[in-house]
């Protein structure tokens, strides 16, 4: 999670529900330097059990960490608490979707599965 970051960013092609490829641009990262955004899309990730799905996901190949924007997740009506060395997240109904400790490096480092692309089959039957 990053306070810093305008946009969710991954560098991981693979974890894309869905990337639109001809959207392209650049982000400005902390030490001043820029780098290319290869696309923009969806991202679906399990969070202590439960599914979220994250949009406006930048695609950006040359990123090494998966940044999630704090100021994207407040837009999404997400509350934001950072106390006693936790940040906590909670949506609207202030249910908390994740609890996350600071690690020693003082950041806050949120442990998920991503949920890879699957085909999903449906038969019908009729009955006479």
């Amino acid at each position: 999670m990053d306070s810093g970051c305008s946009n969710h960013m991954s560098g991981n092609k693979g974890w894309f529900s869905k990337l639109d490829e001809n959207f392209k641009g650049k982000v400005k990262m902390g030490n001043d330097t820029h780098i290319a955004v290869m696309g923009k899309g969806t991202i679906k990730m399990k969070v202590n059990g439960l599914m979220h799905v994250i949009t406006h996901v930048y695609y950006v190949p040359e990123l090494k960490n998966n940044l999630l924007s704090i100021g994207q997740l407040q837009e999404k009506g997400l509350h934001i608490r950072i106390q006693s060395n936790t940040c906590t997240i909670t949506n609207l109904e202030k249910e908390v979707l994740c609890e996350i400790p600071m690690n020693a490096s003082r950041m806050f480092v949120l442990t998920t599965t991503m949920e890879a692309n699957m085909c999903l089959q449906m038969n019908t039957e009729s009955y006479s």
